[in-house]
């Protein structure tokens, strides 16, 4: 650089120093403590100071000044753009926002593909305990040994009974079955919404499997006059975590359904609108597993009472879907 850049340089420094300079320190400050905690005209010369310091970056590249001033520039008006202009939500807002707003929103956005990931299960439901009604070896095809967990068609009535209204789960097996149960639905829930990309077809076919399952494993106690006593005590957690299998198996047909229908938009671009909606289905399903575990390890061995179970059950899917259908809305 010759002696006259340099004197330039120097020069439209020391001008705009001291702007600069308060910038950075506007900038630190946003970082720390975010605007909503400034003063406005602090806010106020954040804002026009970024502006300004816009403008000399732009000019400094004109005139080539020296390197570590452009990339002085280049840092700061970068770090106040980001103070001026980027979400100023913070963790926690962001996490009410995703309750309160974008979780219910989405819902009743993908309600068709959701209702769709009900019929897959409830068709797979009726579809096993037919089957199981029709020839009971059924049952072992269905369900594979760790699930059954010792319970077969051999099993006696009263067998069958005392482990559903065991204070002790751990001790009657059925406490190991729910926790499998919950192991072997959780995976299929990642999977259903992993693999509906693929053209649908995966997710349709498990989560209609997971039904198959539970179908045969009810007509198993219905036969033996205990289908209400056994749908009392899937209830505590089975609605939460069922429903939850069939919003990941909704999030992943939504995804299945960009690339198979894409419409006007290229199917990357479809991919990513349907994406939005989708990975938030994902997460309410996480959330509604990570509940029934707890409702599964809480509420089954101190429910009993199988009216309690059903009333315990149905009364926290009401809840879900009281959220889902009024959480969001605009008041008029």
């Amino acid at each position: 650089m010759s002696e006259a850049d340099l004197i330039r340089s120097a020069r439209f420094r020391k001008e705009r120093e001291a702007g600069w300079q308060r910038l950075e320190a506007l900038v630190a400050r946003a970082e720390r403590d975010g605007l909503q905690r400034m003063e406005f005209s602090e806010a106020r010369d954040l804002a026009a100071l970024y502006r300004q310091a816009s403008t000399s970056l732009a000019i400094a590249r004109e005139i080539s000044l020296d390197k570590g001033l452009l990339n002085y520039l280049e840092a700061l008006t970068a770090r106040a753009y980001l103070s001026v202009y980027a979400p100023q939500e913070r963790l926690g807002g962001l996490f009410r926002k995703f309750f309160t707003q974008g979780a219910p929103q989405a819902m009743r956005r993908s309600w068709l593909f959701i209702a769709i990931g009900f019929l897959c299960m409830g068709m797979g439901v009726l579809a096993g305990y037919q089957l199981y009604l029709e020839n009971p070896s059924w049952y072992h095809v269905f369900l594979p040994p760790e699930l059954a967990d010792g319970r077969s068609p051999s099993s006696t009535t009263e067998e069958l009974r005392r482990v559903i209204y065991d204070e002790d789960p751990s001790a009657s097996g059925l406490g190991a079955f729910a926790t499998t149960l919950f192991s072997h639905n959780t995976r299929i829930a990642i999977f259903v919404f992993g693999l509906g990309v693929f053209l649908c077809a995966p997710a349709i076919l498990l989560t209609f499997y997971n039904g198959l399952v539970l179908g045969a494993f009810y007509a198993l106690h219905a036969e033996r006059g205990l289908g209400a006593d056994l749908g009392g005590w899937l209830s505590i957690h089975g609605v939460t975590e069922i429903s939850a299998i069939c919003i990941a198996c909704g999030g992943g047909l939504q995804l299945g359904a960009a690339v198979l229908f894409p419409g006007d938009r290229t199917r990357r671009l479809a991919l990513y609108h349907a994406g939005r909606d989708a990975a938030k289905l994902a997460l309410v399903a996480a959330v509604m597993l990570v509940a029934a575990a707890l409702l599964e390890g809480v509420g089954r061995q101190l429910v009993q009472d199988m009216v309690a179970r059903y009333a315990l059950g149905w009364g926290i899917g009401l809840c879900w879907l009281a959220w889902f259908t009024l959480g969001g809305r605009t008041r008029p």
